[in-house]
């Protein structure tokens, strides 16, 4: 199976740069950045579930055995498999129950997922977050890595805090300043997510957390 990543290109990295110099700088020390995408929507929430409280590579184990379960995830074959077949594979009861939900609400047609492409932002966000499982955070992780929507930027992304406390040498990122960089970056905050996540984990060696140490 082909690895598909999120496009950006020369358009939005040069609307970037031209407004945010110092988070253009850092994007030409970086370069292009290559994020997987999980195009199918339904997968891609099952796969967010999954992923829930655990390390990236225990999800990348179950979502395997899950693959080689059903063959192909969806509704119909999701349902076709008990709590106890599921459970088997190493998700919890909790988990089982969350995808369970949304598997039903996609075969009874109480949610429709080729619908959500019609809709903005905020009520996209809106409607998978009102699923079992799936909080604010999920959604929008959902929107940029699945829906490649352009304009997501998580301010309950811990990693994005630190990107810009990195970035910008700020000591802590309160709503009003994180709201002024997101409208500076709109209307493409995803791909500034993209840079911020790898500034976060270290893609410029140089650059420090500003943050207040914490007494021990």
């Amino acid at each position: 199976m082909n690895t598909e990543y999120f496009q950006y290109g020369k358009k939005e990295v040069d609307h970037l740069k031209k407004k945010d110099q110092v988070l253009g700088a850092a994007m030409d020390r970086i370069g292009i950045i290559k994020r997987p995408v999980i195009p199918d929507l339904f997968c891609a929430l099952m796969h967010a579930i999954i992923g829930q409280q655990i390390s990236t590579k225990a999800q990348e184990t179950i979502w395997k055995r899950l693959l080689d379960l059903t063959n192909e995830v969806n509704a119909g074959t999701i349902l076709s498999f008990s709590d106890t077949d599921l459970q088997s594979i190493g998700l919890t009861f909790r988990k089982v129950d969350y995808i369970k939900n949304m598997a039903q609400k996609v075969a009874n047609k109480e949610l429709r997922l080729d619908e959500l492409s019609k809709l903005n932002d905020d009520e996209v966000c809106l409607e998978l977050s009102a699923l079992k499982g799936i909080g604010t955070w999920t959604a929008e992780m959902i929107m940029l890595f699945s829906m490649q929507r352009m304009n997501v930027l998580s301010y309950g992304d811990l990693a994005i805090h630190r990107g810009m406390r990195m970035l910008y040498h700020h000591r802590a990122i309160r709503p009003k300043l994180f709201n002024k960089y997101w409208h500076r970056y709109s209307p493409y905050a995803s791909v500034a997510s993209l840079y911020l996540w790898a500034i976060a984990g270290g893609a410029i060696p140089e650059m420090r957390d500003y943050a207040p140490k914490k007494n021990k």
